[in-house]
């Protein structure tokens, strides 16, 4: 379990997604999709629908079926692909850089055209789960401590680290699991975790650190973009402890990077039973408080809905107002996804896929455009009466 070394090797895939590749792709798959399943992220076309890959056991087999199911999806007109350096200790990161390669051996597609994202924060173990806490301790300490690649008191709840040091090696480390030389966007995992030991002062000093190395690495031509991943801090009231103010992290950026920063990229979730980044009227944008879809639109900001479906929760038993909202679609799996991509302002709805049964399905989405405002708000009119 040794560290990456810090410039990861020159065999990499070079080159990273660009506006005429995804231009490309989109017109490739212009047939077989309906208007609608290509939208623009930054100057990026990318599909309404990308594959998470978060779940899952530790294990090679399942290694397989992502490996597998990133090429369908290439195959099938998807061409954004989510993961993370503590997705099954790194073994995702390491699966969707197969998956891809065998996309682009095969000449089913080229770098170019594909949208690559993922995270780091979380101290992320490496093929496993330690056994016990002696291993947990010793791989921490001989992976991260005894290198300088942290100190002890820069780790926060147990579990999450975004020093500067550390998100530059999780960044190479990252470029190394993929194989790829450039990243299209970085998030800083679940900043938020931070503010459960530190003030608000102190974590947006951290978030300038965090962001000053992101910059830096964007001039270095290692990533494209960056951005934050959360799950609870742009969901909250801005009274809880863990709340995030979209305009604070703009304005850090801004005083790292001025008005040209590169902090382009939001994930959150949203799906049927977690609608607040569209229904909370928690950020501040010109001294009035609107929603989080809201606030990215006016900041510039690109969305992707993490937790489309919920893992699973919200793919079945739907009730029949959500069925006639979204005609034409088989299931509710189906429908979770169509509630998600026609969101306002919202570009990709991101579903965890290793099964090729479950990606045929949801790309069959594809062929359908994203639900008319009327219908999607029809979705909200049982809640309001």
């Amino acid at each position: 379990m040794s560290a990456p070394p810090e410039d990861a090797p020159a065999s990499l895939t070079p080159g990273s997604a660009t506006p005429e590749g995804t231009a490309a792709y989109r017109d490739r798959f212009a047939e077989a999709t309906a208007e609608g399943h290509y939208r623009l992220y930054q100057d990026l076309w990318v599909s309404t629908i990308g594959i998470g890959t978060y779940l899952g056991e530790e294990d090679e087999p399942t290694d397989d079926l992502y490996r597998r199911a990133v090429a369908q999806c290439l195959d099938l007109g998807c061409n954004v692909i989510d993961t993370a350096a503590n997705y099954r200790c790194r073994r995702s990161e390491r699966s969707v850089g197969e998956g891809l390669r065998d996309a682009l051996n095969r000449g089913k597609t080229r770098r170019e055209e594909v949208v690559v994202t993922t995270k780091g924060g979380f101290i992320p173990f490496d093929g496993a789960q330690p056994k016990d806490r002696d291993e947990f301790i010793g791989y921490i300490v001989n992976t991260f401590l005894k290198p300088g690649i942290m100190q002890k008191e820069d780790i926060v709840a147990g579990c999450h680290c975004m020093t500067p040091g550390y998100l530059q090696h999780q960044l190479d480390a990252s470029r190394a699991n993929l194989g790829l030389e450039r990243l299209d966007v970085y998030y800083v995992h679940n900043p938020e975790t931070q503010l459960q030991e530190v003030d608000r002062q102190e974590f947006l000093s951290r978030v300038c650190a965090a962001f000053e190395t992101l910059e830096k690495n964007v001039g270095d031509g290692k990533i494209r973009y960056y951005g934050t991943a959360t799950w609870s801090g742009y969901r909250l009231k801005p009274e809880e402890r863990e709340y995030l103010s979209l305009a604070d992290l703009v304005g850090a950026a801004k005083d790292v990077a001025g008005e040209d920063h590169h902090f382009r990229a939001i994930q959150l979730p949203l799906n049927l039973a977690m609608p607040e980044a569209i229904a909370l009227a928690n950020q501040p944008v010109d001294g009035e408080m609107t929603s989080l879809v809201n606030a990215a639109g006016h900041f510039g900001i690109s969305l992707m809905a993490s937790a489309s479906i919920f893992q699973g929760q919200v793919a079945r038993n739907l009730p029949d107002f959500v069925s006639e909202a979204f005609p034409g679609l088989k299931t509710d799996a189906q429908r979770a996804i169509q509630f998600v991509r026609s969101t306002p302002g919202m570009t990709v709805a991101l579903v965890g896929m290793r099964q090729t049964a479950h990606v045929d399905e949801n790309m069959a989405i594809s062929a359908i455009p994203p639900a008319p405002i009327e219908d999607y708000e029809r979705v909200f009119k049982p809640a309001e009466g």
